[in-house]
């Protein structure tokens, strides 16, 4: 079995979100693909299938399946756009969350994926303890947003992250208006095993509507202020997000022993 590894929403190696791929004709049992998603220790591992004119996609993290991942979908089609379709420039998926068109256009692939919901919800005590702060505003869907003041609070936060496993989301975001950029944010998921995200697509299914909202623009420039760092050109258009970002092949090897 070939697996790549590719670090997504960059063009440089060491930076992003790395993923790692496999492309397969059929998928192997869950035991092995979660076995090879946690014993690769990656916050994703994704596992695709060819069926007729479609990819069907799978998402493992190191603890369990998951929905949807953004980054691990950017890495996939790069993987496939390079050395599987190399003559087209569009990709059907499908996976949990459903149906989804993916395009490889200006040196971007452009994922089209359903925006989360903002439903604005109370600010807890258990919120303001795990956080560290307290957030000017707090919205949820398949993942909690917390709005903070500025930039730096994001860059600074120390969650505590016992407390953040047991709020009620996926992951927990947080944003704030970005100096260089329109918005900055972090996300954590250690429910899933990891502390901190590196660049996290399908949170920004929730992130860039927000911005789009408060800044009365389609499109958001997003930059993730983890150590590695990563950069989502978004769109909203309706109910519907186009994630856009770079990738970079990191490394090819062969799964041996199964």
């Amino acid at each position: 079995m070939k697996q790549y590894i590719v670090d997504a929403f960059t063009d440089k190696v060491f930076s992003g979100n790395p993923a790692a791929v496999c492309v397969l004709d059929n998928f192997p049992s869950e035991d092995i693909m979660q076995s090879i998603a946690t014993e690769n220790n990656l916050s994703e591992t994704a596992f695709v299938v060819k069926e007729n004119e479609r990819y069907h996609i799978r998402w493992f993290t190191p603890k369990s399946e998951i929905d949807f991942c953004g980054h691990a979908t950017l890495a996939t089609a790069f993987v496939l756009f390079n050395y599987y379709a190399p003559d087209t420039d569009t990709l059907n998926l499908y996976g949990q969350i459903g149906k989804f068109i993916v395009h490889s256009r200006d040196d971007l692939i452009r994922m089209k994926f359903p925006a989360y919901k903002l439903e604005h919800i109370e600010i807890t005590d258990m919120m303001i303890e795990a956080l560290g702060t307290i957030p000017l505003a707090a919205y949820k869907d398949r993942d909690i947003l917390f709005v903070l003041r500025d930039e730096d609070e994001v860059r600074d936060l120390q969650p505590d992250m016992e407390l953040i496993s047991k709020l009620d989301g996926a992951c927990v975001a947080v944003t704030a208006k970005g100096r260089d950029y329109d918005c900055v944010s972090r996300v954590f998921a250690p429910r899933y095993g990891m502390n901190e995200d590196p660049v996290t697509g399908s949170t920004h299914c929730m992130i860039a509507p927000y911005w789009s909202r408060r800044l009365n623009k389609p499109d958001i420039t997003a930059f993730q202020a983890s150590k590695r760092t990563g950069i989502l050109y978004c769109e909203c258009i309706g109910d519907k997000v186009i994630i856009s970002g770079k990738a970079i092949l990191f490394s090819i090897n062969d799964i041996v022993s199964l």
